[in-house]
């Protein structure tokens, strides 16, 4: 059990992590809910989401994906942020996935996250203002 009582969640997070959302949103659909999965992580296989050596930027204006994920957040009910270990920083949160948790604090939405609050000095104030909640990892 995820913990996460709203029915349709959208899971946001590095591209990276489109396994790991992949597995999330099999996990939600199991107890009956709605794991919106973003453009990027739809179109990805997983060796090109680890790998990361494709045009991520090429990719975001291809499918419009910022928007098109702010859509998807519009529409959830909750997001579930998949932040794991990148690029040395413990529990990763982006660039793109903080501009979607700030998205979905201004909507009002639950924001539950996988993992801790990452220690990143110059966006720790907002991060803890957005109130979110840990659910952990699948077990």
């Amino acid at each position: 059990m995820t913990n996460i009582p709203e029915k349709t969640i959208c899971l946001c997070g590095s591209i990276k992590f489109a396994p790991e959302m992949k597995a999330w949103a099999q996990k939600l659909a199991e107890e009956g809910k709605v794991g919106i999965l973003p453009v990027g992580a739809k179109r990805l296989d997983e060796e090109t989401a680890v790998d990361e050596s494709y045009d991520k930027a090429k990719l975001k204006r291809e499918f419009d994906a910022v928007k098109a994920h702010f859509d998807e957040i519009s529409r959830a009910d909750a997001i579930l942020v998949c932040n794991y270990d990148k690029n040395g920083v413990r529990n990763y949160i982006g660039a793109n996935t903080f501009l979607e948790m700030g998205f979905a604090h201004c909507l009002g939405k639950k924001i539950y996250l996988v993992n801790p609050l990452p220690d990143m000095p110059y966006i720790n104030d907002e991060l803890y203002a957005f109130d979110v909640e840990v659910v952990g990892d699948l077990d």
